[in-house]
């Protein structure tokens, strides 16, 4: 059974003290359950081969659909993907927050092949939750890369979880840790973009729209 943390976002002295042993418990290969502005995520370290097997167990989640990666920032994604002019203005305006880049991973790339279900594409996003930020940057101040593999809190095909109760519900019994901050603030997955051609797609539309990016890109690059 996972350890399950509750907390408040007001109280920073424990948010601190969690994000310590969160970082911990990422670096000793565990998994981990954590709150961002859209829906809870799972995660690890996407370095570690038993890490990417058991998300790929516990989700129930078929090999050939890759995982997303949360960053701590922009230089981080440029240690693994190829960024455009398109997505440069993107970045720009909408990280950190809801928007989730498909990019060209660099070849040769230092994230395995298997977390991204060895295709020549890799999605990224830095997040503006502060928690969950706040794990990534943790990690690249101790001298480790500053991401995490970051995937929905559900199985496969089902609802996101939107609660930390959610998650416990579920996963409680086959993940490491929860990290229990209540209920998420928009309840709505992010957007995802695919910028690796001449003009971007939107593969899914969350709380930032179409509308939006069309307005930071021009509707001319927007299929």
């Amino acid at each position: 059974m996972g350890l399950l943390l509750r907390f408040s976002e007001k109280n920073k002295e424990k948010i601190a003290d969690y994000i310590d042993l969160v970082v911990d418990y990422i670096v000793d290969g565990k998994i981990i359950a954590f709150p961002t502005n859209s829906v809870y995520g799972l995660g690890g370290d996407p370095f570690n081969p038993e890490v990417i097997r058991r998300l790929y167990e516990i989700k129930y989640r078929d090999m050939d659909k890759g995982f997303l990666l949360l960053l701590s920032d922009r230089e981080e994604a440029s240690k693994i993907a190829i960024f455009t002019d398109i997505s440069e203005k993107l970045i720009e305006h909408f990280w950190p927050g809801q928007l989730t880049l498909i990019l060209k991973r660099k070849n040769p790339s230092i994230i395995p092949m298997e977390v991204t279900a060895f295709q020549d594409t890799i999605g990224v996003r830095v997040p503006e939750n502060r928690v969950i930020l706040e794990i990534l940057r943790n990690l690249k101040s101790r001298g480790m890369f500053g991401g995490i593999i970051g995937t929905s809190a559900n199985y496969s095909g089902e609802n996101p979880s939107i609660s930390g109760a959610d998650v416990a519900k579920t996963f409680l019994n086959n993940i490491d840790l929860i990290l229990d901050a209540g209920k998420s603030i928009s309840k709505i997955p992010t957007t995802i973009i695919d910028c690796t051609r001449n003009k971007v797609k939107c593969l899914r539309i969350g709380k930032i729209s179409k509308e939006d990016i069309s307005n930071v890109i021009g509707s001319e690059y927007l299929e």
